[in-house]
């Protein structure tokens, strides 16, 4: 499944679709482990988890096997996920499952299709996963609802699964072989959450171009710090994007500079008046954004591997006729990745917070009344507060940048004495983002405000122009001091939810 598909059915609710082929091919893996499984130890399936598959189980407890790691698993703490994580992971387990290797029956298919068309979504609590034999806890409490126990959300409520399930004729699972540990041994909680952080941050980028280039509008820069003749010979891909990308979006600009035509002749002035390179915060975008978009791309290469991947245990093989035991389901690979992230996404930030500090100090930008501030010095006080909003955000960004992916704590009687944390890193990432967009919020109220001080609306770039008018609808140009913290919150709904297509 490629991410295209996913950014469809999570925020456009295109439907999930068991095909014929996939349904064939889980048919077949099932089958063939009922059949493998008769005289054999395999674990999960006749011996206790972790530390207890020492213990092979009788013949007449084997179905109670797989619903006591559901229901004893089920212990997880804090606030619940949000539906859009939540539909992440059970469409990331529908796709592990839906290579064949899993060996579980088709009702699990069915019904985890069902969940995710119907927008049903699990409760499940954010703290528990270590990370290593995947997102146990997590992914316990989604099994969970899929035995017709616990608590779904729907339809924005927080209801008992059995009666939702009641309500819609939908029948819950009865595990047959290994579905227990199937459907919680993984990574599908992290991919899950990885994936949507993934898209958020993406947008998070593009927000980031765009009012890049609208201050760079505002403070009459020279356009020659976006040439490809400067940034290509530079040598990394990322960061001739970023100009490239910037260079688009300055289309219809009438307010950057020509070096050429401004300074390219003989001058009689000892000090210039007009700086003749601005600040780095608005000089260097390139070179600061663009090691943010090559990590992004390397990253949705990582989680579209992770989404594509058999990442349970053991591993059901039809074409060898065995079963493969080991561990597919640590998630290094998403627990780094999502500290690479978050690190990505802080930088960002902190770019924004010194771009915002640039419009409301009136003494370094020269050009704008202190704090934007469209009334009575003093009396007024324009987004002076906003920008304190702004830095103390900034700053949680950068204290929770602190690597997770290397804070492995063994547990569970050192079986698991190197764990991921991939769980804990991608709650983190999805932390810092949200602050992002909070920063982000402030930081397009300001923009606006600092276009309105200057009267310059009408020759700022086509895609300038349109934020301002956007944001404007939401947000009015500002004298008097009122609170502010809706109109944060609904630009943030705004930027969140804008189409961006660079």
């Amino acid at each position: 499944m490629k991410i295209k598909e996913v950014e469809k059915i999570l925020f456009s609710e295109e439907p999930l679709v068991l095909d014929s082929e996939t349904r064939k091919r889980i048919e077949a893996s099932y089958t063939f482990l009922s059949d493998f499984a008769k005289d054999k130890i395999i674990y999960g399936i006749n011996t206790g988890f972790g530390p207890m598959a020492q213990y092979r189980i009788d013949d007449n407890d084997l179905l109670s096997l797989q619903y006591n790691i559901i229901r004893s698993h089920s212990c997880g703490a804090g606030e619940p996920f949000a539906p859009i994580y939540v539909k992440a992971a059970m469409l990331a387990r529908f796709q592990t499952f839906a290579n064949g290797k899993s060996g579980v029956h088709i009702d699990v298919m069915e019904l985890l299709a069902a969940f995710i068309n119907h927008s049903i979504f699990p409760f499940i609590p954010q703290h528990g996963s270590v990370g290593a034999s995947g997102d146990l806890v997590q992914l316990a409490h989604l099994a969970l609802t899929l035995i017709g126990e616990g608590y779904v959300f729907y339809q924005g409520k927080k209801q008992k699964t059995a009666d939702v399930l009641q309500q819609l004729n939908l029948k819950p699972i009865h595990p047959h072989l290994r579905e227990g540990l199937a459907l919680t041994n993984g990574t599908a909680m992290m991919t899950g959450v990885g994936i949507v952080n993934l898209f958020y941050a993406k947008k998070l980028l593009k927000l980031a171009l765009s009012a890049s280039v609208m201050i760079n509008e505002i403070a009459a820069s020279y356009d020659d710090f976006l040439a490809p003749e400067l940034n290509d010979v530079k040598g990394h891909y990322g960061q001739s994007e970023v100009a490239r990308q910037m260079v688009k979006l300055t289309q219809g600009s009438q307010c950057l500079l020509k070096r050429e035509v401004e300074m390219y002749h003989p001058h009689q002035e000892h000090i210039f008046k007009h700086k003749v390179q601005p600040y780095y915060s608005l000089r260097c975008t390139p070179q600061i954004l663009g090691p943010i978009w090559d990590t992004l791309l390397y990253t949705e290469q990582i989680l579209t591997e992770e989404l594509n991947a058999v990442d349970d245990n053991p591993i059901v093989d039809i074409d060898t006729q065995t079963v493969y035991h080991g561990g597919n389901f640590h998630g290094d690979y998403v627990s780094f990745e999502m500290d690479k992230l978050k690190i990505a996404i802080t930088k960002l930030t902190m770019l924004m917070e010194r771009q915002l500090n640039y419009l409301c100090h009136d003494k370094i930008n020269e050009i704008l009344p202190p704090f934007l501030n469209l009334g009575k010095l003093g009396l007024n006080y324009g987004v002076q507060a906003m920008q304190f909003t702004a830095t103390s955000t900034t700053a949680e960004c950068q204290t929770l940048s602190n690597s997770m992916y290397v804070h492995s704590i063994p547990n569970n009687n050192d079986n698991q004495d190197v764990v991921s944390m991939g769980t804990n890193s991608a709650i983190l990432a999805k932390r810092v983002i949200d602050n992002a967009y909070q920063v982000m919020a402030v930081y397009y109220i300001s923009l606006v405000q600092a276009v309105d001080c200057l009267k310059i609306e009408n020759k700022l770039a086509n895609v300038s122009r349109e934020f301002y008018k956007e944001v404007r609808n939401i947000v009015p140009a500002f004298v008097e001091d009122t609170p502010k913290y809706e109109d944060i919150q609904h630009i943030i709904d705004y930027l969140k939810n804008k189409n961006l297509d660079l």
